[in-house]
């Protein structure tokens, strides 16, 4: 794996966290959260992540 694709897993994850905690507070709809998902996805397209 690449330094790029380490901070791109990194980046991914760290996102992620905050909006599943956002998620469980009530903040967001799971509907949202999947939006978001989506778009953490494009953004980053991380390898290893992406394959969940």
């Amino acid at each position: 794996m690449t330094t790029e694709q380490l901070k791109a897993e990194s980046s991914y994850k760290v996102s992620m966290n905050m909006v599943k905690a956002m998620l469980g507070q009530g903040l967001l709809t799971k509907a949202e959260y999947a939006k978001i998902d989506t778009i953490m996805l494009k953004k980053y397209r991380p390898i290893l992540s992406a394959l969940r």
